[in-house]
Parts: structure tokens; sequence; C-alpha cells
């Protein structure tokens, strides 16, 4: 293996440790790890193993795995570098914003820190990318603010769309179809449980009918 192929590897793994806490200290189980990256978990076990003698994560066997502050400033940067990529693409680029995800995988392993800095000021010093998930400051702040869905929020309340948490091409181009994208405002009418539906209203327009689990995907903040 090749240092810049170890030198990805250990990036996504820490990055994905960062991810599956929710940006907390909150232990990963191993089993989640692995799923995430798509691996066996006998190959997490090795690599989290290795890391641990690195000092970027902590391994508690039978318990799961945790970030070291070490740790933890590795994986911001990296997922700075590719929140920023994914905002460079389209907000300058004018990429589709269901295809991103796949290309800031592959940059963020190749951009130096200088680059990163000038492509910051470059963007305004973004704090969100085009999905609304928060982008890791300079100084390696996250911001961890708690939302509800348009699963969970409150019932006839104005709400803006703050972030969709679901990457894949197929829902960001279901949601870009209803224009459930950061920054509209919609309203829950109907939530039936039984039935797994949630409907919802726009300003202006049909009803929109979701699945609870699609809803759950789709964060939301009151509307001020």
């Amino acid at each position: 293996m090749s240092a810049d192929v170890a030198t990805i590897a250990v990036e996504n793994y820490l990055k994905h440790v960062l991810l599956l806490s929710d940006g907390g200290e909150d232990l990963v189980p191993m089993g989640a790890l692995a799923a995430a990256l798509a691996v066996v978990p006998g190959t997490v076990t090795t690599m989290v193993k290795a890391l641990d003698d690195d000092g970027l994560v902590e391994h508690l066997p039978r318990h799961g795995v945790r970030l070291t502050p070490a740790g933890r400033r590795v994986a911001l940067n990296v997922l700075r570098k590719h929140r920023l990529v994914e905002t460079f693409l389209v907000n300058v680029l004018k990429m589709d914003w269901s295809k991103v995800h796949h290309e800031a995988e592959r940059l963020e392993h190749a951009i130096s820190d200088e680059v990163l800095d000038r492509l910051d000021d470059l963007l305004g010093h973004p704090q969100n990318d085009p999905h609304g998930d928060p982008i890791p400051s300079r100084q390696g702040k996250l911001n961890s603010q708690a939302y509800a869905t348009l699963a969970t929020c409150l019932l006839e309340r104005t709400q803006r769309i703050v972030r969709i948490t679901e990457q894949s091409e197929e829902f960001l181009r279901f949601a870009e179809q209803d224009g459930l994208q950061p920054g509209t405002i919609v309203r829950v009418t109907e939530r039936n449980l039984a039935a797994g539906l949630v409907t919802l209203r726009k300003s202006a327009g049909r009803p929109i009918a979701l699945s609870v689990a699609a809803a759950g995907k789709i964060l939301v903040e009151p509307e001020k």
C-alpha cells in the first residue's frame, strides 16, 4: 500500500468516526463503522488498532471507538475540505447538488490547507454546504445544533428546511424535484403514522406526501 493510499484510508476512517458520532465524543460501534465504510468487520478492527497505536482513536474492545483530540483535528479538517469542495462545485461550477458528494469524496484528500483557505475566502466563508451540512471552521469548531425533522416537528407550524441528511443522488433528486432544499418554507399539515405518511405544504402548489422515513431525513427549524 502506497503512502498516499494509506493516508486516504486513515482520513476516511477518522471522518466516518466523526460523522457517526454526530460530531461528539460518543463511542461508535465497530459494526456501524464497518457498514459506513462498506468493509468487513475484521478490516475495521485491524485499522482501528493501528489508529489507536498512532494516538488518533481510542479503541475499547467490545464497546466501540472514539476520536482522540489529535484524531478529531484530522477528521474535522477532512470534513471541512469535503464540504467546502461541495459548496465550490455547486455555487461556482454550477454542478448538480445530487452529484457533488462523490466528487468531493475524491477531492477532499488532494487539496492542501493553503488551497483550502483560499477556497474558503473565495466562497465568503460559508457556514453550511449546499445540503445544509455545517462546515467546520478553520479553528476546528463544528456547529452541532440539534434540529427537528419533518417527521417530528409541530403540525401546522411554519418551518424552514435547514439540512438534508441523506446524501444519495436518488434522494437529493427527489428533494429537488419537490423543491425541498435548504431555505424552503414548509408546513406539515398531517402526520399519519399508521400509514407511514407525512403531508406538507409550501406557500403555493399541491400538497406533498412523504414517507415518514424520508421526512426524518429533512431537518427543519421554526420560521422566525
